[in-house]
């Protein structure tokens, strides 16, 4: 090959990755695999897409080596290929929304909270943690949560909140995180401690950006990761 046909190769190549996240629905389902492994079924009801639907998208994304699959009896799961394609979708959601005002305008219309003047600072939130001054809860299913948490966090999925609402302190601040900044687990989450009488805030963070940021995440077991 001469050099044109070398570069268009090269690019050729490339634009394999483009044309795989080039639907919404591929990137909320990669969105949804920083969490973790997930089975079809799960990824389907948490991106509301039939089954078929969603295997179809994840296979553009297995072709382009996004992810990877294992299957267990009747069931296939996927998980992303390694850690840089979460990465590579913080990076593609951090250039969106410092170059789309759109974007923005959608985050600040649904995902600010006014009465939370000041993002919380990491370190000092994990600071906290470890003096047992805050309590943090992880409001994500279960299976997520024994994925990878921020340390000293309590497993509390959204859907069994009202059940364990008394074993929550009301004489200390309640910090609620799901998966990131566009989930609204969380923010429902507060709201409800709010009406129940809770001093609550939202972290936006969820565990691939506390991760990214350099912070250490747990797993179930207890090891850092």
């Amino acid at each position: 090959m001469d050099q044109r046909d070398v570069k268009d190769t090269l690019y050729e190549q490339l634009a394999r990755i483009g044309k795989a996240v080039s639907s919404p629905k591929r990137l909320e389902l990669l969105d949804l695999l920083c969490q973790g492994e997930k089975p079809v079924d799960t990824l389907a009801g948490q991106a509301d897409l039939t089954v078929k639907n969603t295997s179809a998208h994840l296979r553009v994304l297995r072709g382009a080596r996004l992810v990877r699959t294992r299957r267990e009896g009747q069931r296939v799961y996927y998980r992303l290929a390694d850690e840089e394609v979460c990465s590579f979708f913080l990076s593609l959601r951090a250039l969106a929304e410092k170059r789309l005002v759109e974007l923005r305008e959608v985050v600040r219309q649904y995902f600010t909270d006014p009465e939370q003047l000041t993002p919380l600072d990491r370190q000092a939130l994990l600071d906290r943690v470890r003096r047992g001054a805050v309590t943090v809860i992880d409001v994500r299913p279960e299976e997520e949560y024994r994925e990878g948490h921020i340390p000293g966090a309590r497993s509390v999925p959204l859907r069994k909140l009202t059940g364990q609402l008394r074993s929550l302190p009301l004489d200390q601040e309640i910090v609620a995180y799901c998966r990131g900044p566009y989930c609204f687990l969380a923010l429902d989450a507060v709201s409800f401690l709010r009406d129940h009488g809770y001093r609550a805030r939202r972290l936006e963070d969820g565990v691939a950006e506390w991760k990214a940021a350099g912070f250490p995440v747990v797993r179930q077991e207890g090891a850092l990761v």
